[in-house]
């Protein structure tokens, strides 16, 4: 957790307290999500799956969850060609907690398989 919390302390207002506070929430929902950075950013995994991770993007924060377009909570959009959504924020009092511990709880039971990708072809499958 070390890595995450010097790519926190290096952002800068209002990108850090966001940050934090989505860190703060994915720490305490995904119990069983270990944390590191990937590509650059912050992602947590469980199984060795990625399952949300954060990052800025064009001077706001997208927080991406890897399976959320197969979530039935509303409110992420979805990003890329395989699975993921993102929802983003310009502020800390823009995060609902509330909200994002549902999706946070979904991506426990939503996972599409992407530590194995390569060795399916491309294609993916729900664990």
């Amino acid at each position: 957790m070390s890595e995450i919390k010097k790519y926190l302390d290096d952002l800068n207002e209002p990108n850090k307290s966001i940050c934090k506070r989505l860190s703060e929430l994915i720490h305490s929902s995904l119990v069983n999500g270990v944390a590191k950075l990937y590509h650059a950013s912050p992602v947590w995994f469980v199984d060795g799956n990625p399952i949300v991770g954060f990052s800025e993007k064009k001077g706001m924060i997208s927080l991406l969850f890897w399976s959320g377009q197969s979530f039935t909570a509303p409110g992420l959009t979805p990003i890329g060609k395989f699975k993921a959504a993102e929802k983003v924020y310009s502020s800390v009092e823009g995060i609902n907690a509330e909200e994002l511990v549902v999706w946070l709880n979904e991506s426990m039971s939503i996972q599409w398989d992407y530590k194995n990708i390569i060795k399916n072809k491309g294609q993916l499958s729900k664990l």
